[in-house]
């Protein structure tokens, strides 16, 4: 199991990405629609109630900038994944380092991935898919338009039971 602090959108920018996600459905590549279109900020395989509730205080006093999802790209680990980035700002920078400093000491098994120096922003397309789908995901939707994702909250996100917890 993990949990992900993760901004959610406005419905406009949901529906652009939904028609991305259609996009690569026609193309034959199967989109990532589990999880409502998102950008993680930290993960861990727990975040305990006492570290939700300040973590909550300190969002409340911060102003969350819009994000621009706009690069098409795709990285590997275990699978490979088509993501839309986001573009990073001193501001998005300061929020991210702000979530990480109420979670530093506070969560079980921070993934490193999402760490201050290591996170590439980016709202997940596709996963788990092959070298040819991943091309056909390319291939489908370049050149991608920039979205304005508002933010319109934050939660934790289980990854396992697809639940999430609003905090702001």
């Amino acid at each position: 199991m993990a949990q992900g602090v993760v901004v959610l959108f406005d419905d406009r920018a949901n529906a652009a990405v939904a028609k991305l996600l259609d996009g690569l459905d026609a193309a034959g590549v199967p989109a990532a629609r589990r999880f409502p279109p998102h950008v993680t900020f930290a993960m861990a395989s727990d975040i305990p109630a006492k570290t939700r509730a300040a973590l909550k205080a300190d969002l409340r006093v911060l102003s969350i900038p819009n994000l621009w999802l706009y690069t098409l790209s795709a990285f590997s680990s275990a699978e490979n994944v088509l993501t839309l980035g986001a573009v990073v700002d001193t501001e998005l920078l300061a929020v991210h380092s702000a979530v990480h400093d109420v979670l530093a000491g506070k969560v079980k098994n921070p993934s490193s991935y999402y760490l201050p120096g290591s996170w590439i922003p980016h709202c997940t397309l596709a996963h788990g898919v092959t070298d040819e789908q991943t091309a056909a995901g390319f291939q489908a939707l370049f050149p991608v338009e920039p979205i304005q994702g508002r933010v319109t909250r934050v939660a934790i996100l289980d990854t396992t039971t697809a639940d999430l917890d609003v905090l702001v």
